[in-house]
C-alpha cells in the first residue's frame, strides 16, 4: 500500500515537472532553441579561455539596464498614461490607429522593438475593445508590429541587435544614424500610406484615471536618460550596472524581478553559438563567400530562418561590411513569424484575444511584412 501511494506520488511530482517543462519551452522558444544552439557547438568546440572572447559585456549591460527602467516606468502606468492622451487627440479610427502605430513606432527607438510591443499592443487592444472596433485588430497590431521593428532600426538602442553591432564595430553614432535614415524614412512613409487607408469612423474611449507618482517618474526618467548614455558611450558602462540596479533595489524592486532575463540568456547562448560557429573552419569559409557576393541580401534573407538578433551577431564574424549588414538584419525583421522576436510577441498577443484566428492572421501578417521587406531590400540596394 504505501509503495503504491509512493509511487503514485512520484508520478503526479513528474507530471507535474514535465507540465511545468512544456510551459517554460512555450513561452521561451527562442531561448531553448538558442541554448541548444551553444550545447551542439559546445561540444565542437569544448569551453576555453576563447569563451571570454565571446561576449559583448557592453550589450548586456546596456540591456540589462535600459529593460529595467522600462519595467520601473511600466509599474507606475507611465507608458498607459502617455498613450491614452495621444489617442484622445485623436476622436476617429484612422486617426486613433495611426496615434497607436507611431506610438509603437517611437517607443520602439527609445525602449527597443520587443518592449514597445509589450507596452502598446495591450493598449491597441483596450482602445480597439472598448471602443467596439475589435475587426481592427489584426491590421493594428500588424502594423504596430511593422513600426517595432522598422521604428528601431534609426537609433543604436533600438533594436538588440543595433546594440550589439554599433558595439561591435564601434560604429560612431552620427554614421550609424545616416546610414540607416532612407530606410527609417521609407519605413515611416510605407506605414502612413498603409494607415492612411482605414475609413474614419467616430471613436469614444472609456479611460481609467491614473495619477503619476511625479517624484518616482522624475527618477525613473533620469536614470533611463543614464542608461541612453550608456549607449552613446559618454560614461562607462559599469557605472549603470551599480546605479540603475542600486536605485531599482529601493525603489522599485519587482522592476528588477520583470526584466527580461529570458531575453539576456537568449543573448549569452547566442554569443556562444555565433563564437562557436566563427572558429569551425568550413562554416567561417561558406559565410565569408556568401558575404562577400551581398552582405545585404544574405543578413536580410538569414533573418527568415534564424531571427534577426543571432543573423547580427553570427554574420558580424564574417563581413566587414557594417553598413550593409546592419541595413539587412533591421529590414530582415520583416517577413516571417519568426524574423524578429517582436513579430512572436504580437502573434502570441492577438491569439490571446482572438483564439480561432490564427490562420488568417498568418495569411495577412505574410502579406504585408513581405511587401514591406521586398520594397526595402529594393530600396536599400540602391543605397549600399
Amino acid at each position: 500500500m504505501q509503495i503504491a501511494h509512493r509511487h503514485h506520488n512520484s508520478h503526479h511530482v513528474w507530471h507535474y515537472i514535465l507540465e511545468k517543462l512544456g510551459l517554460f519551452i512555450k513561452s521561451n522558444v527562442v531561448l531553448v532553441i538558442a541554448f541548444s544552439l551553444a550545447i551542439a557547438t559546445s561540444i565542437v568546440i569544448p569551453p576555453d579561455l576563447e569563451y571570454l572572447n565571446y561576449f559583448d559585456f557592453k550589450t548586456l549591460t546596456c540591456l540589462f539596464c535600459t529593460l529595467a527602467v522600462v519595467c520601473a516606468l511600466k509599474n507606475v502606468k507611465f507608458f498607459t498614461v502617455l498613450a491614452t492622451k495621444i489617442v484622445k487627440l485623436f476622436k476617429n479610427t484612422r486617426g486613433a490607429i495611426l496615434a497607436l502605430v507611431y506610438v509603437t513606432f517611437i517607443g520602439s527607438m527609445l525602449i527597443a522593438n520587443d518592449m514597445a510591443l509589450l507596452t502598446f499592443l495591450p493598449l491597441g487592444y483596450i482602445v480597439l475593445s472598448s471602443t467596439g472596433q475589435k475587426r481592427l485588430m489584426a491590421f493594428t497590431f500588424i502594423m504596430q508590429n511593422i513600426a517595432a521593428n522598422l521604428g528601431g532600426m534609426l537609433t543604436p538602442f533600438g533594436n538588440p541587435q543595433n546594440l550589439y553591432l554599433y558595439s561591435a564595430f564601434n560604429i560612431p553614432t552620427g554614421e550609424f544614424m545616416l546610414t540607416m535614415l532612407i530606410p527609417f524614412l521609407a519605413s515611416v512613409t510605407l506605414i502612413t500610406i498603409c494607415c492612411l487607408f482605414i475609413k474614419k469612423q467616430p471613436l469614444v474611449l472609456n479611460e481609467e484615471t491614473v495619477v503619476l507618482p511625479k517624484k518616482r517618474v522624475c527618477i525613473y526618467l533620469v536614470l533611463f536618460a543614464l542608461s541612453i548614455v550608456i549607449v552613446f558611450r559618454v560614461i562607462p558602462y559599469w557605472i549603470g550596472l551599480i546605479v540603475i540596479p542600486l536605485a531599482l533595489l529601493f525603489l522599485d524592486r519587482s522592476a528588477l524581478k520583470k526584466v527580461d532575463y529570458a531575453l539576456l540568456f537568449t543573448f549569452v547562448c547566442f554569443f556562444i553559438f555565433a563564437g562557436n560557429m566563427a572558429r569551425i573552419e568550413i562554416i567561417k569559409d561558406f559565410f565569408s563567400s556568401l558575404l562577400s557576393k551581398n552582405p545585404l541580401i544574405v543578413s536580410a534573407l538569414s533573418c527568415q530562418i534564424i531571427s534577426n538578433v543571432p543573423s547580427a551577431i553570427l554574420l558580424s564574424k564574417f563581413t566587414t561590411e557594417w553598413q550593409a549588414l546592419l541595413i539587412g538584419v533591421n529590414i530582415g525583421g520583416c517577413g516571417t513569424l519568426i524574423s524578429s522576436l517582436a513579430s512572436l510577441i504580437t502573434f502570441k498577443e492577438y491569439v490571446k484575444h482572438n483564439p480561432g484566428k490564427t490562420l488568417k492572421y498568418i495569411g495577412v501578417f505574410s502579406a504585408f511584412n513581405f511587401a514591406f521587406l521586398i520594397v526595402l531590400i529594393g530600396i536599400s540596394l540602391l543605397i549600399v
